[in-house]
């Protein structure tokens, strides 16, 4: 008897031993990476509005179970404890596994260097580890413990397990509302603006939209990155064609493609390089090498495009336009982008060219706000969506010790995405505005509309999932509108209650 005692109790031993050994390798690797662990906390969906608590809360309470695992009299509790830590872990990793819209990793010490699925059973197998341990308490104490009855164990166990996993879905969705809140405007939402016609399969979903003309849309390949897909307006015929370079041996690290017909162009920012050619033969010719590094381009018309770049000294985001036919020829316009925070994340956005006004447009990613330009980079006006976010709501932290900066928490993007055709301005938004049911939220994209020529909202329309992803990107071409959705491209015609609004519109009309 005194034998089998024995062995129960070196079993307890060694389970508090390997919860002592975890908890203290992940506290202690989450405060002596203090600073990148509570930024991790911050980008996750789940917890960045808590993440200033939970980045110290966390690892204390694993301190705290740590030293009453160590003394005998504490180690029922301790067991207890590690089982609703290790259930709130666990529950976490599921939550964001099947309901993030992406999946960081807020983990410390070794866990850093498993797999999503991996973590799961590492922590599902220390939850049976804590069962165990508790069993076996149980078993010696006899008539002792409250616990000791059967019924008395599966309530605490049920009720434990309710509130661990009851605290972590709480968490989620006390910070999905924080974060992702209502603002004071309303939408307009016509009958039927836009309705699908078209649709293909294009079993890969590295692919981009890089132009479009009156009868085909071109997408590039992030995977193949010379290579040119040509669809006709059916989304039937598919031709595919390789991109030739006169010039091979650049250190190439992010090629991108703009179709602008008859024209086309192959540039990466990071060399910098711009190629041009004709889609008749798409050969492509270096035309600029060197200069400034740039993170954006559109091309403005066959010798002039214009770049995002930055300012030497301060690396605060800068507009330019590069002359194609004087590689020496830059001209800058800081007062093109604004500064609200840091120069360079709070002015993160996309710009589209309208060929029909001539004019370049920049759309700002987190606030409500938009600049239009000529093409020599002379504003016409500044412009508002229709939402209330006026100032960017970023928290930009450096981690000296890992030399970077980075931001702090998961940023509120305001403008996914946008698109440009003659007059009318087409905005991917990503905040709901009022009388809005937020499961059309979870199943379409909304657009808002526009008219640039009055500096006016017009109206809103939706772009629904396929198979439960959301439209990446999308371009408009007259009465048409092609996005990349998953795996597929899809094709919207868009009625009269949108192109009767195009300038010169008769033949817009359909």
């Amino acid at each position: 008897m005194t034998s089998s005692v024995s062995q129960t109790n070196k079993i307890t031993v060694s389970i508090c031993y390997l919860y002592i050994l975890l908890f203290t390798y992940a506290a202690v690797s989450k405060l002596l990476d203090f600073e990148n662990f509570s930024v991790q906390l911050g980008q996750s969906p789940l917890l960045s509005a808590f993440a200033d608590i939970i980045s110290w809360l966390v690892p204390l309470i694993e301190l705290l179970i740590v030293l009453m695992l160590v003394f005998p009299r504490f180690r029922l509790v301790a067991l207890f404890a590690s089982f609703n830590l290790m259930l709130m872990f666990t529950a976490y990793i599921f939550i964001i596994l099947h309901f993030s819209s992406f999946i960081p990793c807020s983990c410390g010490g070794i866990l850093e260097k498993l797999g999503w699925k991996e973590h799961l059973i590492f922590n599902i197998a220390f939850i049976l580890l804590a069962i165990m341990g508790i069993l076996i308490i149980r078993n010696s104490a006899a008539e002792k413990l409250l616990i000791s009855k059967p019924h008395n164990l599966i309530i605490i166990f049920v009720l434990s397990t309710v509130l661990s996993v009851g605290i972590v879905a709480g968490l989620f969705l006390a910070s999905e509302n924080i974060t992702h809140y209502h603002n004071k405007f309303t939408r307009r939402f016509p009958h039927f603006p836009a309705v699908k016609t078209r649709e293909s399969d294009l079993q890969l979903n590295s692919y981009y939209i890089a132009g479009v003309d009156q009868n085909k849309v071109y997408l590039g390949n992030t995977t193949a990155q010379l290579l040119v897909t040509m669809l006709d307006s059916t989304l039937k015929q598919k031709t595919q064609y390789q991109i030739e370079l006169d010039h091979k041996n650049l250190p190439f690290k992010s090629v991108k493609i703009k179709v602008s017909a008859p024209y086309f162009y192959v540039y990466d920012g990071t060399v910098p390089s711009i190629f041009k050619g004709n889609i008749k033969d798409w050969k492509a010719k270096l035309v600029k090498k060197g200069g400034e590094y740039f993170s954006l381009a559109e091309p403005m018309d066959s010798t002039i495009m214009a770049v995002r770049t930055q300012k030497r000294g301060s690396g605060e985001s800068v507009m330019a336009t590069l002359d194609l036919r004087d590689t020496a020829k830059t001209q800058l316009n800081p007062a093109i982008l604004q500064k609200q925070i840091d120069g360079l994340f709070d002015t993160d956005g996309q710009m589209v060219y309208s060929k029909q006004l001539n004019r370049l447009i920049y759309l700002y990613a987190y606030r409500n706000q938009f600049t239009v330009a000529d093409e020599n980079l002379t504003i016409d006006y500044r412009g508002n969506t229709i939402d209330t976010m006026s100032h960017a709501n970023l928290n930009i932290v450096n981690i000296k010790s890992h030399n970077q900066k980075k931001l702090g928490k998961q940023p509120l993007i305001v403008n996914k995405n946008c698109a440009v055709f003659n007059n009318l301005f087409f905005v991917n938004s990503g905040i709901p505005g009022r009388y809005e049911n937020i499961k059309m939220w979870e199943q379409a994209s909304i657009i808002d509309l526009y008219d640039l020529s009055g500096n006016s909202y017009t109206l809103s329309f939706y772009i629904y999932n396929e198979e439960n992803n959301k439209m990446k990107n999308f371009i408009v071409q007259d009465s048409i509108l092609y996005a990349l959705i998953g795996n597929r491209i899809v094709r919207y015609n868009l009625s009269k209650t949108i192109t009767k609004n195009y300038q010169n519109n008769s033949k817009h009309t359909k």
